[in-house]
C-alpha cells in the first residue's frame, strides 16, 4: 500500500503530497487501481476531488472533507482564484530568464488525447515560466498557471520546443533524452494558495521539490542515455 504525506488536515480540508505514480482519480477502465480517494478515506473518512494532477506529476493538492467546502474550493478553481506553482526539469534550457506565455489550447486531441496549441479551436490559457536554475545540460524552471487546462504546462512548454525530462506524451525534438530514461516525469506541484472554506483566510501550502531533481541538475548526464537514471 503506498503511503502518502499528509500536509495539513481540519474539518474543511486536507493537504496531500501526492507521489509520482499514484493516480488522482479512479481509472475509468480499471476501477481496481489504486487512487487517491481509495488510499486516503480509510483513514480520513469520505473525501471530495477539488483537482488532479496527473499520473506521472508529483506534488501538494487540496482535498475537501464535507461538501460545502467542496462547492467553495470548486468556485475559487472555477473563478480562477486558486495560485499553482510547479517545478519542471526541462531540456533544452531557454534563452529567456522568464517568459508569459498566451497560447490557445484544445484537449483531449488526436488518438492519443492530448492537448494541443489550436489557434482556431483552443481556449484561452496562460502560464508564466521563469529560470530558477541551470547546468550544462538542464533547466529548472519555476511554472505558475492561471488557467488549468489538462497538460497545460506540458503542452505550452512542447510548444516552445522544450521538454520536461521523463514526459513521453510531450517529446519534442529538441530533447535528447528518450522519457524511459529516468524513473519518472521531473514535474512537481511545489505550492498551492487559496482561501479557507471557512475562515476565508488566505492560505498557502507547499511540498518540497524531489531531490532527484537537484541531484539530475547537477548530474554530468550523456548525450546517449542507455540505462536507467534511479529515482530518490
Amino acid at each position: 500500500m503506498c503511503e502518502i504525506e499528509s500536509i495539513y488536515v481540519d474539518d474543511d480540508i486536507l493537504l496531500i503530497h501526492k507521489p509520482s505514480g499514484v493516480l488522482s482519480v479512479a481509472d475509468g477502465y480499471k476501477q481496481d487501481i489504486p487512487h487517491l480517494r481509495s488510499l486516503l478515506e480509510p483513514k480520513f473518512g469520505r473525501l471530495w476531488m477539488v483537482h488532479r494532477l496527473d499520473k506521472e506529476s508529483s506534488g501538494v493538492m487540496v482535498l475537501a472533507r464535507n461538501a460545502q467546502a467542496h462547492r467553495f474550493l470548486n468556485e475559487q478553481f472555477r473563478e480562477r482564484l486558486v495560485k499553482k506553482t510547479y517545478h519542471a526539469l526541462v531540456t533544452p534550457c531557454p534563452k529567456w530568464q522568464s517568459q508569459h506565455v498566451e497560447l490557445p489550447l484544445a484537449v483531449n486531441t488526436g488518438r492519443k488525447h492530448l492537448t494541443r496549441v489550436d489557434f482556431e479551436k483552443g481556449k484561452s490559457a496562460y502560464s508564466d515560466f521563469k529560470v530558477l536554475k541551470v547546468s550544462s545540460q538542464l533547466c529548472l524552471l519555476e511554472c505558475k498557471i492561471t488557467t488549468g487546462y489538462r497538460h497545460q504546462i506540458r503542452a505550452h512548454l512542447y510548444h516552445l520546443g522544450i521538454g520536461i525530462l521523463g514526459d513521453a506524451l510531450y517529446h519534442p525534438p529538441q530533447n535528447p533524452y528518450p522519457a524511459n530514461t529516468f524513473a519518472r516525469m521531473m514535474l512537481h506541484a511545489s505550492q498551492i494558495d487559496f482561501s479557507h472554506p471557512t475562515t476565508k483566510a488566505a492560505v498557502s501550502f507547499s511540498a518540497k521539490t524531489p531531490p532527484l531533481f537537484y541531484d539530475l541538475l547537477e548530474a554530468k548526464l550523456p548525450t546517449s542515455l542507455d540505462t536507467a537514471v534511479s529515482s530518490t
